[in-house]
C-alpha cells in the first residue's frame, strides 16, 4: 500500500519535473549563420597587417573536451605590420551555447595559467567610428619578463557584460525567457611597457578589424544594432 509520504514525495518529483520541463529553453538565438566560418569571417590582412594562424594554440583538445563543448570554433592569429614592427594577438571563440565557463578564455583567468599577475582591468568602451562604441574591458597583465596591454569583449547573443556578475545575469535572463544565446569573446593583446601606446594601437586596430568585416557578417562580432549603425556610417563615408 502506497504510504501518504510516498504520495507527497512522488507529487512533489512530478512537479519540478514538470517546472524543469516548463523552464527548459525552447529556442537557440545565433549571430553567426549556421555552418560559417570564424576564419573565414575575419580578415587575414588588411591595412598593411599580415597575419600568422595560431589557432592550433587554442583549438578544442578533442570532441569530447571542455573546450569543444563550451566553443564550436576558436581562431588564433598573430598579426604584424612590418613597416612599423607593431604585432597583435588575437583570439576569438565562439560557442552557440554558452554555459558560465565561457570565462574560459578570459584573461582574468588564463593570462595567471601561464604566470602572469594582472595589474588592473577595468570597464571600457571600444570606438568602432565616431559615437559607435562597444562594451569591452582593457587590462594590464605583467608577468616576470614581459607586460601586456589587452582589450577584449564578450557577446552573449546581442548583450555585452563587462564581467563575470554581468555574463551570469544575462544567463538568467535568457533562462526566464526560454531561449539559449550563442557566445563569442575577442581578445587583442600586444606587448610593450608604454601601456598608452600599446591601447591605442589595439583600439586603431579593433576600429580597422572590425570594419574590413563583410557587412552581412559583422554582427556575429558586435551585435546587430553596431553593424547596421557601423554600415550605415561606413556607407555614407564612402559616398
Amino acid at each position: 500500500m502506497i504510504s501518504r509520504r510516498e504520495i507527497l514525495i512522488g507529487s512533489a518529483c512530478a512537479i519540478s519535473a514538470a517546472a524543469a520541463l516548463a523552464l527548459k529553453p525552447r529556442r537557440k538565438v545565433s549571430l553567426l549563420p549556421l555552418g560559417e566560418k570564424l576564419s573565414k569571417i575575419v580578415p587575414t590582412s588588411f591595412e598593411g597587417w599580415v597575419s600568422q594562424d595560431v589557432s592550433d594554440q587554442y583549438a578544442p583538445e578533442g570532441e569530447d573536451s571542455l573546450l569543444a563543448r563550451l566553443y564550436g570554433q576558436t581562431v588564433g592569429r598573430i598579426y604584424r605590420n612590418p613597416t612599423s614592427d607593431l604585432e597583435v594577438t588575437m583570439l576569438m571563440a565562439h560557442g552557440e551555447s554558452q554555459s558560465n565557463e565561457l570565462q574560459v578564455h578570459r584573461p582574468e583567468v588564463c593570462y595567471p595559467a601561464f604566470g602572469f599577475s594582472i595589474e588592473d582591468s577595468i570597464p571600457t568602451e571600444i570606438t568602432l567610428m565616431g559615437d559607435i562604441t562597444l562594451p569591452g574591458r582593457q587590462l594590464i597583465a605583467q608577468s616576470a619578463t614581459e607586460k601586456q596591454a589587452v582589450i577584449y569583449w564578450t557577446r552573449l547573443g546581442e548583450y555585452f557584460p563587462v564581467n563575470i556578475t554581468e555574463q551570469r545575469l544575462d544567463r538568467l535572463d535568457t533562462a526566464v525567457h526560454l531561449y539559449i544565446s550563442d557566445g563569442l569573446l575577442a581578445r587583442f593583446s600586444t606587448s610593450g611597457s608604454e601601456t598608452e601606446l600599446a591601447f591605442s594601437t589595439l583600439r586603431h586596430f579593433i576600429a580597422m578589424l572590425v570594419a574590413k568585416v563583410a557587412t552581412s557578417r559583422r554582427s556575429a562580432l558586435i551585435g546587430s544594432v553596431r553593424a547596421s549603425q557601423l554600415a550605415a556610417a561606413l556607407d555614407q563615408l564612402n559616398q
